[in-house]
């Protein structure tokens, strides 16, 4: 699976739909960084969003979200092609 760029996930310790969402992105291997809100100041705008889905800038996925979500984005990045 390619990505032109670096997808991030902006997660919380303790959060339980932070930790749904790693658990999708691992199950579909979509390579990601994951930074947490609390020791980012940079951050700060996604404290009440998490877990968030970054592609640079652009919000990809934000709050709930597991396997079937992320599926539908990512065949929609790739045309259809996942």
């Amino acid at each position: 699976m390619l990505i032109p760029m670096e997808l991030v996930l902006v997660t919380r310790e303790g959060c339980g739909l932070c930790e749904r969402a790693e658990r999708a992105l691992w199950s579909l291997a979509v390579p990601y960084v994951r930074r947490e809100v609390d020791r980012e100041a940079e951050l700060a705008p996604y404290a009440w969003r998490v877990p968030v889905l970054l592609l640079g800038e652009e919000v990809l996925l934000e709050g709930a979200f597991a396997e079937a979500e992320l599926l539908a984005l990512m065949e929609g990045l790739l045309g259809g092609n996942a």
